[in-house]
């Protein structure tokens, strides 16, 4: 049989998309022309903030003495293995050289950038990982300069718990800034900083936009939509744990996507059965998204195969690919599309959005059809070198020639000739790019 729809999305990402574009371009454009007193105004009037915008050091130091030295300890784990597995990363990403031909020698360079802008959401939810992720990924990188922007909440500003993952992670400035003004801030280098060379970092549909209009200026991780999930699950897989991983994804946001693919008509069926009463049991404001994703965004698919259920999910690309199903080799080898792979019951996306080590921060929306996540790569400018001997010249300047003249670019075929005529002055060379005499 083909694939049917159990259950079947009644909105998508484009249906629920609002259009923030102008009132973000109106934004940018006064950040950009008043500076810091632009940002300062936003603050005031969207975060309720008069407070500073730079964080000093005295009260990073004060917001880590009110962090529970339990929750410490998990920051800390979460930091270790995410510093870990950003370091693997590094160590793939090597210089190289060659001789290409006798004399002609060229080659790579891993250069950082020299700014990086880690922005990390505050709204919603106190985003601890998102500092953890983007700010300790740079870091590994070897950035030099690394500013971290947060929303400040009334009176409190950005909370404790993520001023000290900030400062644990290595983050040079800290900017109470939420929303379009904080990526604007780093961007544009207010507040004494340095023009941000890259933005990085999840945020709500404002953040998204501002960085989708700021890119060229500034190099962006990627464009991201609303976070989404799929399960993959068979007969072996427990229906509790599967209902449980689809609810705590949809808690994102009323628009996040999750679907489940299955080969078990039973499985699906005890699934959508389990799952409205799991919302019901989350606090309201996490149920609200919860309720709101699962009616509007979820989908169910009952497919007939392995083969099949591997079909659809490399068509929907999802950010989080999670199987619960038998052989997980084979999912390993098979799978194409997908921001995070998680294999197995034993783990779960909420790990790996937490603490597991690899990066959290993942292309939506279908885009991991062609790229992947946040990494130490996205930090790094691969550029390129070469150096040749005059022999190895003599080569190069005969092709050269030939085939910019038979493109049209006398202006690069001179570049060749010249450097025929003052290494070789006594040779004649035929540098007509055809057969036939002139």
């Amino acid at each position: 049989m083909a694939m049917i729809y159990l259950k079947k999305s009644t909105r998508t990402h484009a249906t629920g998309q609002v259009d923030v574009r102008a009132s973000v371009e109106a934004m940018l454009e006064e950040l950009e022309r008043d500076g810091d007193a632009a940002a300062i105004r936003f603050a005031r009037d969207l975060d309720k903030w008069q407070g500073d915008i730079v964080v000093s050091p005295e009260t990073r130091a004060e917001a880590s003495a009110q962090v529970p030295e339990k929750l410490k300890g998990d920051i800390r784990f979460a930091h270790r293995n995410i510093r870990r597995f950003a370091e693997a990363q590094r160590a793939t990403i090597m210089d190289c050289n060659i001789e290409i031909l006798p004399g002609l020698m060229a080659g790579q360079k891993q250069i950082p950038v020299s700014s990086a802008g880690c922005y990390v959401p505050g709204g919603r939810y106190s985003h601890i990982a998102s500092a953890i992720m983007t700010i300790t990924t740079a870091k590994v990188a070897g950035v030099p300069h690394i500013a971290a922007s947060s929303p400040p909440r009334p009176g409190v500003g950005i909370p404790p718990a993520i001023i000290f993952a900030m400062d644990l992670c290595g983050a040079d400035v800290i900017l109470n800034l939420g929303g379009v003004q904080g990526v604007a801030a780093m961007a544009n280098g207010l507040f004494g900083l340095p023009k941000a060379d890259i933005l990085v970092g999840p945020g709500n549909q404002y953040v998204a936009e501002a960085k989708r209009i700021l890119y060229g200026q500034v190099g962006i991780d990627m464009f991201a939509g609303p976070t989404d999930s799929m399960v993959i699950a068979d007969a072996t897989a427990d229906p509790e744990l599967v209902a449980w991983d689809l609810v705590g994804q949809a808690e994102h946001g009323y628009n996040s996507p999750v679907w489940l693919v299955t080969t078990d008509r039973a499985l699906a069926d005890r699934v959508m059965s389990l799952v409205p009463a799991m919302i019901a049991e989350l606090p309201e404001v996490n149920a609200a998204n919860a309720r709101a994703a699962w009616a509007d965004y979820a989908e169910v698919m009952l497919c007939d195969s392995a083969e099949e259920m591997a079909r659809v999910a490399d068509t929907y690309a999802p950010e989080h690919l999670h199987v619960q199903a038998a052989d997980l080799d084979w999912w390993l080898r098979r799978l194409r599309s997908y921001g995070s792979l998680f294999l197995g019951e034993e783990t779960t996306v909420a790990f790996g959005d937490k603490c597991s080590g690899p990066n959290h921060v993942l292309p939506t929306s279908g885009a991991g059809r062609y790229t992947g996540g946040l990494s130490v790569h996205k930090f790094m400018k691969t550029v390129t070198w070469q150096r040749a001997t005059r022999q190895a010249s003599r080569e190069l300047a005969l092709a050269t020639a030939r085939i910019s003249r038979m493109e049209g670019m006398e202006g690069h075929a001179r570049s060749a000739d010249v450097r025929l005529a003052k290494f070789y002055p006594d040779e004649h060379f035929d540098l007509r790019p055809t057969d036939d005499a002139a």
